[in-house]
């Protein structure tokens, strides 16, 4: 039997030991969240983990990785989930976080492991607030790989910012902005998870590039391994090289080593899986939807105000 006085020093130390931080509630109904989550059947029977594919700004699901990644990932024996964000991601970026938020602890409870987590553009910032705010997900997540992700601010969210009347999401994308403030306080990639940022030097939205790379991430530019290769906003969805440092992300422990990757990438087009027919109708859709989807969505004349856990 302990002692008293060793009793009391024991309770001591654990009453000294930080209470582990509770999630935020999740605000959204959660209909709304099981229903913008779509998987394939047989996860826990999968080979590898499942993948959570979030995507970007003015679009949904379907129009970003139907033609890209729902095709490269089932025959490497990864099911790829997807979850469509609310208001085709112009609304508050804390609102959309709650959907992936969801859709990470839904995809880990069906495949009965973790999960890796693919972004492009906008869903690079939902798929960071997730895990900064939500330790239950950082939990569950084994790889978070963005592509495109405006990190930092990007000069067209200074530019619409400007104008005094944007996008909610893009108010929160411009430098400075409360938003990306709180999210980049501290550590930029918390939690036991590997991240992977694979950006373009001429991608046309995500600029200036300097402003993409997250300490604590495995962070490469594609030209840094194929100078004066060509790759925009959209392409980096089927782009080869950057496609071949996604699986390398995805098949390797921690982020993705770009001395992995064979030289002899730098002369492919496209990521298994993918033809020119794809890559040509999936850009002219992505470009053309997001742009409609800009054209319906009424502006705001600020930033949506901090959620009540980052106050």
């Amino acid at each position: 039997m302990l002692k008293p006085s060793l009793l009391a020093v024991l309770a001591l130390l654990v009453a000294a030991v930080p209470a582990r931080a509770a999630d935020p509630p999740l605000r959204t109904a959660t209909s709304q969240l099981a229903a913008a989550l779509s998987c394939p059947s047989g996860l826990a029977s999968a080979p590898h983990e499942a993948v959570l594919l979030v995507h970007g700004t003015g679009l949904n699901a379907e129009e970003s990785w139907a033609w890209n990644y729902s095709k490269t990932l089932p025959p490497l024996g990864r099911p790829p989930c997807a979850v469509t964000l609310p208001e085709k991601a112009l609304g508050d970026i804390q609102v959309a976080t709650e959907y992936v938020v969801y859709a990470i602890r839904r995809v880990a409870a069906l495949s009965g492991r973790r999960v890796d987590v693919i972004t492009h553009s906008q869903g690079g910032m939902e798929g960071r607030w997730a895990l900064r705010w939500w330790r239950s997900a950082r939990d569950r997540v084994d790889d978070l790989v963005l592509l495109a992700s405006p990190n930092h601010g990007i000069t067209a969210a200074d530019l619409c910012a400007a104008s005094g009347n944007c996008w909610p999401a893009v108010w929160q994308m411009r430098t400075g902005s409360n938003f990306l403030t709180a999210l980049n306080a501290g550590d930029e990639t918390p939690g036991a998870v590997s991240y992977t940022n694979v950006y373009s030097l001429t991608d046309e939205l995500v600029e200036p590039s300097t402003t993409v790379p997250l300490t604590g991430a495995s962070n490469v530019a594609v030209q840094s391994l194929c100078p004066g290769r060509v790759v925009h906003h959209g392409g980096l969805l089927d782009d080869a090289v950057a496609g071949a440092l996604v699986l390398d992300a995805l098949g390797h422990p921690g982020g993705a080593d770009p001395a992995r990757i064979s030289p002899a990438t730098c002369a492919e087009a496209f990521m298994p899986g993918v033809t020119a027919e794809d890559a040509i109708s999936g850009n002219a859709t992505l470009y053309s939807h997001a742009a409609q989807a800009f054209s319906e969505h009424p502006g705001v004349t600020s930033e949506p105000a901090p959620a009540a856990y980052v106050r």
